[in-house]
């Protein structure tokens, strides 16, 4: 039980110390790539490839990929952590309620929610659930199926295949 916890811990640990600008001008990898290429959601790309969803995110897609940022791991409580690491079926189940089907810039999900009468958007998730976006209090919250929600924090990743955003918390937790 304390394994993951420490590799969770030294990972989070390597990317505050490596600062890495993240200045891009063209894509180049898929979203998994694009999330281990960030220091704020390479938390993220560690747990694709622990819940082997490499492939899966490395297809065509177009994907939109709402990232939990490393912080939003830190969050979460140990006992929960280590329920987590030690499940590669959970993982997978919580990082694809996070990927949407489809390319969502941050323009292109202002224009929609600028297009919608009650400000609100709803994507739909690869595995078939709805995440619903909303402009509340002067920032775009993301809420899942059960009310989690958490706010996104950092936009327009490019990726080959899709865009990556970082959120605030872990949804679905």
């Amino acid at each position: 039980m304390k394994k993951p916890i420490l590799i969770v811990t030294a990972l989070l640990s390597f990317c505050l110390f490596v600062n890495t600008s993240f200045a891009q001008t063209a894509p180049t990898g898929d979203v998994s790539v694009t999330m281990a290429g960030s220091d704020n959601t390479s938390v993220s790309a560690f747990l694709v490839k622990v819940a082997n969803l490499n492939q899966a995110l490395a297809a065509s897609g177009p994907f939109t990929v709402f990232a939990p940022t490393n912080d939003a791991f830190t969050k979460l409580s140990t006992p929960k952590l280590d329920s987590l690491m030690a499940d590669p079926a959970k993982i997978a189940t919580l990082l694809k309620a996070h990927t949407v089907v489809g390319k969502y810039a941050k323009d292109d999900i202002v224009k929609a929610l600028n297009a919608s009468k009650d400000r609100k958007v709803v994507f739909k998730t690869i595995d078939g659930a709805g995440l619903t976006l909303t402009y509340t209090g002067g920032k775009l919250v993301l809420t899942d199926a059960k009310g989690n929600s958490a706010n996104v924090l950092l936009y327009n990743l490019q990726a080959t295949n899709g865009v990556v955003h970082g959120l605030s918390d872990v949804m679905g937790k």
